[in-house]
């Protein structure tokens, strides 16, 4: 064992063997932390104190901070907004956290909702939100648990739009478990299969209504999305990577020529020159594309199916004439003559109001762009501001004036203003408080890969990319992280007077320093073995 932990209370000592070797990573690693977790209470006492707690689910108020401490990586910057909503992400996600005769699952709203499946109030098209975010818990049981409900305890995975196989693939890549993977292959290929079956033209191309992607009352509506075609592409190259670990070649190079091929018709087909962006094609002989940019336009980013050379689309998310907004991004571009005109008592609307679905989809894609292709169009300052948008969105202001964190559905990209939340509360509708604590989007995952930049992989190298410009924070640290089966402390520090290891940019593997760069750029170092005597 590491010699660090030899002198250690033999009680300790015990704990920490216990989560490493055993992999219950659900307990606190006891190597000493950079941060204290008790200095991080106060947020979650807040939360607590804000709240009007109606529904309790696996763990409820009373018990948050103490299952958040055994669980979440801790974090904090400079910056404090995005470390409170940091906890505060956290604090609403555990509020899904459902058990169930089924095991585990994750759920989108508190109260159950008529739209929602058969079972345990989930709904797939949230399904990818939850993994990617929930991948970093220490306990894996929770999305391990919810992987195999969506196949085999009664989930409905084709409800709504649901790249299954990526979601599952991402939580692999944080825990190392290709096994649950491989396990799940044969129920993989099923689905992707039953896709092709019942959505999928004879031209090769996947249609969709854009109520069953999550996004009704769209501009461009129906047809063959830049969605549910980008969804299919990313599973296809995930069930190709899944099928390698199975030792299946044949199903690995049957799934990588799906992959090629539905890339390339989504680069004929829903690329519009013209505009320069990726756009919804109507079903039906000799359509074009709608005559709107959408946000959606930017998901095939996520699964980094673009070949280079359309990188000149990002231009439209810091254009104010485009997406760019004081609590946007918009869901559609701002110069569209239809842009929030639609007029309906419906309050679920997708022609224009800013998303947090949408904006943490476009943050995803907008990391991939950043750290896999060239170009000069947008930068780590355009992504840190975006996030900061984000972050800014995600509040409430009480009838007091009191400004408190939330997180609900859609909201109004100029004022800020909860807009299924406002209509649903003036027709005293028997949900009007569904949107309360909404789990639709990422938040934490985008603070990981993003900002502290943790680019998960499949092998032992741990690659380092922090999407902040310089001067934008003093420090950061992300510590005890769980990653594969090793706990990771990583941390900025501008001065080297924050953390006292020194200037620059840090990465410790169980305690130990296995890398570093003096500034915040892109590094790569190899996790070491786990150590033994």
């Amino acid at each position: 064992m590491p010699r660090k932990l030899k002198s250690l209370p033999l009680a300790k000592r015990l704990l920490y063997l216990s989560a490493a070797c055993l992999a219950l990573p659900g307990a606190a690693r006891a190597a000493d932390l950079f941060l204290k977790p008790e200095s991080f209470r106060p947020y979650v006492e807040a939360f607590n104190k804000n709240d009007n707690e109606q529904k309790k689910n696996f763990v409820d108020n009373a018990a948050a901070w103490g299952w958040l401490e055994k669980n979440i990586p801790l974090f904090a910057c400079s910056d404090k907004e995005l470390e409170e909503l940091y906890y505060f992400r956290w604090w609403t996600f555990r509020k899904h956290i459902r058990e169930t005769p089924d095991g585990f699952v994750v759920t989108e709203f508190l109260p159950d909702v008529p739209w929602a499946g058969k079972k345990h109030n989930t709904i797939s098209d949230s399904a990818p939100h939850h993994f990617y975010e929930g991948r970093w818990l220490r306990d894996r049981r929770y999305l391990k648990d919810y992987a195999y409900f969506w196949f085999r305890k009664g989930g409905e995975p084709r409800r709504y739009s649901f790249a299954a196989a990526d979601a599952i693939l991402a939580w692999c890549k944080v825990t190392g478990d290709r096994q649950t993977g491989i396990d799940l292959l044969p129920d993989l290929i099923k689905n992707y299969q039953a896709w092709e079956g019942d959505h999928q033209d004879a031209n090769g191309l996947f249609w969709q209504i854009d109520d069953r992607d999550g996004m009704e009352m769209s501009i461009g509506g129906s047809g063959y999305r830049p969605t549910i075609n980008s969804y299919m592409y990313g599973d296809a190259v995930a069930i190709g990577e899944i099928a390698k670990w199975a030792g299946n070649p044949a199903v690995s190079q049957e799934f990588a020529l799906k992959a090629a091929k539905l890339r390339e018709l989504v680069e004929t087909n829903l690329w519009d020159e013209s505009a320069s962006f990726y756009k919804v094609l109507p079903r039906g002989e000799k359509q074009t594309p709608v005559d709107v940019r959408e946000q959606i336009g930017y998901v095939p980013w996520f699964y980094n199916l673009p070949k280079p050379g359309r990188e000149v689309a990002w231009k439209q998310l810091i254009d104010p004439k485009g997406f760019q907004a004081p609590f946007g991004p918009t869901t559609a571009e701002q110069r569209h003559p239809r842009f929030m005109k639609l007029k309906t008592k419906h309050e679920c609307l997708w022609d224009g109001p800013s998303w947090p679905f949408a904006t943490s989809q476009t943050l995803v894609a907008l990391g991939n762009l950043l750290n896999d292709y060239r170009q000069d169009h947008v930068g780590k300052k355009d992504y840190f501001d975006v996030l900061k948008t984000y972050a800014r969105s995600q509040h409430l202001k009480l009838p007091d004036g009191k400004e408190i964190p939330w997180i609900d559905e859609d909201l109004d990209p100029f004022t800020g203003e909860w807009i299924a939340r406002r209509e649903l509360y003036k027709r005293n509708d028997r949900l009007k408080d569904r949107g309360r604590d909404y789990n639709h989007s990422t938040f934490n995952d985008l603070v990981v890969t993003g900002v502290v930049g943790l680019r998960p992989k499949l092998d032992q190298w741990i690659e380092i990319n922090p999407l902040v410009p310089v001067g934008a924070l003093d420090y950061f640290c992300l510590d005890n992280v769980r990653y594969h089966d090793s706990d990771l402390t990583i941390i900025y520090d501008r001065t080297g007077k924050r953390y006292g290891k020194g200037t620059g940019l840090r990465v410790f593997a169980d305690g130990r320093e296995i890398g570093s760069s003096p500034k915040l750029e892109r590094f790569r170092v190899k996790l070491p073995p786990t150590t033994g005597d």
